[in-house]
């Protein structure tokens, strides 16, 4: 009975809503639309008015519901569904709808806000399915499912990165509480050097000579100098500390490595569905080993494979960052009319507040976008490079400041990869040189053109100092 009325004072509600309606002068585009509320326990739909007598449904959010949910959207003849990316709970929903050749919205919850003091997740669903039914709401970009797949891949190895490194930590606290100061003699504690010396210590050397023997011939640092450092208090809890980050650290770099062998064998299936580029791929611009954290099989080839252009040719783009940034983005280029929405999508452009014809703020937007942090580190690496880029970020931030100067970068890069992509054209650095003469040119015709607004003539001083200028 409670059942049964509650869900027929959602259709009252629902009745009543339809009834006060909206201006008539909007368009109503989207006649099958729906609306659904997404919750952690149960999701909550709204329909057209017309489509049955509940109008308005609450399903609980287990397998089986969410199917059922579906059925009932079908039954009531709708072909698009528009619903807030509330955490992570929309994903199930999202892959079952779409599935069943529904077509579905993912909008920013800081967009469709209802009307402030009336928030329930009956009113909510039911403002979500008549700004949808109107055409007033735009879908967040979703890539396809070959690079979700790609990309839940990648995510997955960013986190057991950052997992091993918390674990690098842990050693390197257990040393200093023993009073070895390894990290003060050699530039990486997990290097070769390093875990030599660990792993050394962990099975009970604790001769400061006999460890100093495992210096690698490319570390700084003498023999004597090690040997030095590795003099401390081995306690027996500091040195089962260290084991056990140890332990971990080789586990997780385990779980890394199958991640890798899923990452090539998914890249490589999707690179052998894709038809072959018209032309072998060019050299690489730079010859630079993998680092430690980047895969160690070849990442160019299939990337090319897929692509059809080589991005690794944009400065600071290497083989890992191209992976990156495919697996956020994916491969259709045309899901943004132009490099300036994708830059926008990215939040690597600058924001247009205006008012009065006064800019209020021109800050990018606060939002967190995976490729802008991706870009921004990319971006920090061409700060003395003899590129155009590197030219560029060396300009603005004497002008601006470093942070704006890698913002401005990134947002460059954002559109070189939007051309390559889109145009399947691989770019070509022109070199700071370059970039120079063209700031150089550009500086002296704002110059004249300030001189000929105040009636002087900008004329060029002479090649020897001691000679007078003519005239």
């Amino acid at each position: 009975m409670k059942g049964k009325k509650a869900a027929k004072g959602r259709g009252r509600a629902a009745r009543k809503l339809v009834k006060a309606g909206l201006p008539k002068s909007l368009e109503q585009v989207n006649l099958n639309a729906a609306g659904i509320d997404v919750g952690g326990a149960s999701h909550f739909v709204a329909v057209p008015a017309d489509r049955g007598p509940t109008p308005v449904r609450s399903f609980p959010s287990f397998t089986a519901d969410l199917h059922r949910l579906a059925d009932w959207l079908q039954a009531c003849g709708i072909d698009t569904v528009a619903m807030e990316s509330t955490g992570i709970y929309w994903l199930p929903l999202y892959e079952i709808l779409e599935e069943r050749g529904i077509e579905v919205l993912l909008v920013n919850a800081h967009h469709v806000k209802t009307v402030p003091g009336r928030k329930t997740d009956v009113l909510d669903c039911q403002w979500l399915q008549q700004l949808h039914t109107f055409g007033l709401l735009r879908g967040s970009f979703r890539p396809a499912q070959e690079a979700r797949t790609l990309r839940a891949y990648m995510r997955q190895r960013d986190t057991l990165v950052r997992y091993a490194a918390q674990h690098v930590q842990h050693a390197e606290k257990a040393l200093v509480l023993m009073n070895l100061q390894l990290r003060n003699v050699i530039t990486d504690v997990v290097g070769a050097t390093g875990m030599a010396i660990l792993r050394d210590i962990v099975a009970g050397k604790t001769d400061p000579h006999e460890l100093a023997k495992h210096r690698d011939y490319r570390c700084h640092a003498s023999e004597e100098e090690i040997a030095r450092s590795l003099t401390g208090n081995y306690r027996p809890e500091h040195v089962f500390a260290l084991k056990q980050a140890l332990d971990l650290y080789d586990r997780y770099q385990q779980s890394i490595a199958e991640c890798d062998e899923h990452v090539e064998h998914l890249l490589r299936e999707l690179a052998a569905l894709t038809p072959a580029p018209a032309r072998p791929a060019p050299a690489p611009r730079t010859k630079k080993n993998p680092r430690r954290n980047e895969p160690a099989f070849d990442i160019r080839g299939p990337l090319y494979d897929l692509t059809g252009v080589d991005i690794t040719q944009i400065p600071a783009i290497g083989p890992y960052t191209a992976l990156r940034v495919i697996s956020e983005i994916g491969t259709d280029m045309s899901r943004w009319p132009s490099a300036k929405h994708f830059a926008s999508w990215a939040t690597l452009s600058p924001g247009s507040k205006i008012s009065g014809g006064k800019v209020l703020d021109a800050r990018t937007k606060p939002f967190k976008n995976r490729l802008a942090m991706i870009l921004r580190i990319a971006a920090t690496s061409l700060r003395n490079t003899q590129t155009a880029l590197g030219a560029f970020y060396r300009r603005i931030a004497f002008r601006r400041g470093a942070a704006k100067a890698v913002t401005a970068v990134a947002r460059k890069l954002a559109v070189y990869i939007y051309t390559s992509l889109r145009q399947r054209s691989p770019h070509s650095d022109p070199g700071a040189d370059y970039y120079e003469i063209r700031y150089r040119a550009r500086a002296l015709h704002g110059l004249q053109r300030k001189a000929a607004d105040f009636g002087y003539l900008l004329v060029p001083a002479p090649q020897n100092p001691e000679q007078p200028v003519a005239g």
